[in-house]
């Protein structure tokens, strides 16, 4: 499938099912603008209606992840209305029903960390830094911090960041829980898209379900997120490919899924 991308703002690549979107602005940090939020939601889109793409990973180029939105672009909102109804780069990642796998190469401050925190999975270079640093301009997240930050780090390091703007080292957040693994800056890339590839090998359905199901565990209560799981799990073994996965045990070889 090709899939391409309508400024050199964002470049994608698509291979083995797997699309990568990488943020093409280092000069800025990889500051989004508006033209970059409605190119990836045009993208992610492709992206859900596209059946052999699987797994999507994010990443930056340069020393940055992403810097969060340009704040030179700010004030082109007419009324604060406008800017609190804007459909920004986060929004866009939370409508990807596919897995999500953010590379996380340099800063990820502001929106950056918000759409890190969007993503699935999070692996982080060495050299990664993370901040909510919105307070020390005078405003805070609107894209998912405040939640987000709290369901990954806890409410205590959470407010930790979002009260005081500083910034965590890659070490720091893998102890926190914040990235689940950090590698150095020349291996992230692959390690990130060896991830994606495996996932890709799994049934899209389940995989797709899955994502599904802990994206419920984060908002409903514990009786009613194991009762959506079940119902969850009913619907994924109805499938033909948890027909072939079954078949494939008994066979003693690796099933075959085609997302049916």
């Amino acid at each position: 499938m090709t899939l391409t991308s309508r400024t050199e703002l964002l470049v994608v690549d698509v291979h083995d099912h797997v699309a990568t979107i990488r943020l093409n602005r280092p000069e800025k940090l990889n500051a989004v603008t508006q033209e970059m939020s409605a190119e990836l939601a045009r993208l992610v889109t492709a992206v859900n209606d596209e059946p052999s793409i699987r797994v999507l990973v994010y990443t930056g180029t340069g020393r940055a992840f992403c810097a969060g939105s340009d704040i030179t672009t700010l004030d082109e909102y007419d009324t604060p209305w406008a800017f609190r109804n804007r459909r920004d780069y986060c929004d866009a990642l939370r409508e990807c029903r596919k897995p999500i796998i953010a590379a996380v190469n340099g800063y990820a401050f502001g929106g950056g960390l918000e759409a890190a925190l969007t993503c699935d999975i999070r692996v982080a270079a060495e050299s990664a830094t993370f901040a909510a640093p919105e307070v020390t301009l005078g405003w805070i997240g609107g894209g998912g911090m405040s939640p987000l930050l709290a369901a990954s780090v806890g409410p205590g390091n959470a407010a930790l960041m979002l009260m005081t703007g500083d910034r965590i080292d890659a070490s720091q957040a893998l102890s926190w829980g914040l990235i689940s693994q950090v590698l150095p800056a020349e291996e992230l890339l692959s390690r990130a898209q060896e991830l994606a590839r495996i996932i890709a090998t799994r049934p899209p359905i389940a995989v797709e379900t899955a994502k599904a199901n802990v994206r419920a565990a984060q908002n409903l209560p514990l009786d009613q997120a194991i009762g959506y799981e079940r119902e969850l799990q009913a619907i994924t073994f109805a499938t033909a490919d948890a027909a072939e996965g079954r078949t494939a045990f008994t066979e003693k070889r690796t099933g075959t899924f085609h997302g049916r």
